[in-house]
């Protein structure tokens, strides 16, 4: 019994030691940002979007998780100025022909993995816009309690086609891009 007890407690004490317990980083929303670009053959368009909540999970040095909620009652344009057009786009991006803003106040990302690289992470996770959810890949670079990353989002993937040449004829000079893209810094 003795030799029983020895073994079982020899087997946690290895355990403990060699394994490492994960944590969980929350991400400082006020001093984290989300600047978008959208494209047009004719120019593009640039704004901000807030972090409502956001975290990652680590192993030792290893991401193994995490969630992000954006708030996109938050969505502003920052490329034009009030009555010069900024009021005029930022509703047509809230309606149901760009966001839908009024039924789909959030967008999320899950992190489901991430592979160590020598620059960063590859990570891979599920990126939810408008209630649809699409998997989405990218590089996420980490220094320090910060990390950062600049993603491309497809946003036909979630039902949002206005203006778009793969779904409409015809539209010449009034085509938009259907890749969006997300330059993303985090303070941790």
């Amino acid at each position: 019994m003795k030799t029983k007890l020895k073994t079982l407690i020899l087997a946690f004490a290895a355990i403990a030691t060699t394994s490492t317990f994960a944590q969980k980083k929350e991400v400082k929303t006020s001093e984290s940002t989300i600047n978008w670009t959208g494209k047009k053959v004719t120019g593009s368009h640039t704004g901000t979007l807030n972090l409502s909540t956001g975290f990652l999970v680590f192993d030792g040095e290893n991401i193994t998780g995490g969630e992000f909620i954006v708030d996109m009652t938050t969505l502003a344009v920052t490329d034009l100025a009030a009555g010069q057009g900024k009021e005029k786009l930022e509703g047509h991006l809230s309606s149901d022909d760009f966001f839908g803003i009024a039924n789909h106040k959030t967008a999320k990302l899950v992190v489901k993995k991430a592979k160590k690289t020598d620059n960063g992470y590859k990570v891979a996770g599920d990126l939810t816009i408008k209630g649809k959810t699409n998997p989405i890949a990218f590089d996420l670079s980490i220094n320090g309690s910060a990390a950062s990353t600049t993603l491309k989002v497809d946003r036909t993937k979630y039902d949002i086609k206005y203006g778009s040449g793969s779904f409409f004829d015809n539209l010449g000079d009034k085509t938009i891009s259907d890749e969006f893209e997300l330059a993303i810094n985090l303070k941790m």
